[in-house]
């Protein structure tokens, strides 16, 4: 519990002792685990989407079929490009602000400090028992996003200036491929459901 806490107050220690101590690739069967944190992450990040789709009243019983479509498409483009951006453009920042080889090994441990540091998106779990405004997932991504910089500064022993930025980048480029898909994504469905309903029309 005290390891809890000193982990939401974001205590360097706290972090140093769960990477070093609690979580050793030696003692415990380390690819289970990530695979497992792996799968996590991933239904968390398909939950936000969701609310920030039931945010701009898309989601409901009403639906139609094209709409379910394009929140399918969208949860999916987001869940999965949008995050494989934001590893990519956090490996390229460290390799740049910290001038190291990304070896595969340095990617698995990069990755486990990732999903470790983002656990404060299990608050997405209270917004479905409670209602929250949307805006309350922006504040657990700034949270998530000051983690990861403080288990980034533990594992690099670097200076959090680095840390805040290589973050800060990831975070930003996957928020605008997001929103570039999303644009891209809803003029093709509009297209072609307008493509769809003139050859409808025509054939009547």
């Amino acid at each position: 519990m005290i390891l809890v806490i000193d982990l939401i107050l974001h205590k360097p220690k706290a972090y140093r002792h769960l990477l070093h101590n609690v979580i050793n690739q030696k003692t415990m069967k380390f690819q289970g685990l990530l695979w497992k944190l792996a799968i996590v992450f991933l239904l968390f990040e398909a939950h936000r989407c969701l609310i920030l789709e039931s945010g701009k009243g898309k989601t409901g019983s009403s639906m139609s079929f094209s709409s379910l479509v394009s929140i399918c498409l969208k949860v999916l483009a987001d869940v999965l490009f949008g995050n494989f951006m934001f590893l990519l453009t956090f490996f390229f920042m460290i390799k740049i602000f910290f001038h190291v080889s990304i070896t595969i090994s340095r990617r698995i441990d990069l990755l486990l400090i990732l999903m470790i540091s983002s656990y404060f998106k299990i608050f997405l779990v209270a917004m479905m028992v409670w209602e929250f405004p949307s805006s309350v997932i922006f504040i657990i991504e700034l949270f998530c996003l000051s983690s990861n910089a403080v288990a980034l500064k533990v594992m690099t022993e670097s200076t959090m200036s680095r840390c805040v930025w290589t973050c800060f980048f990831a975070y930003a480029i996957k928020f605008l491929v997001t929103q570039i898909l999303e644009l891209i994504l809803l003029g093709q469905l509009m297209q072609g459901w307008s493509q769809i309903s003139s050859s409808f029309l025509k054939s009547a």
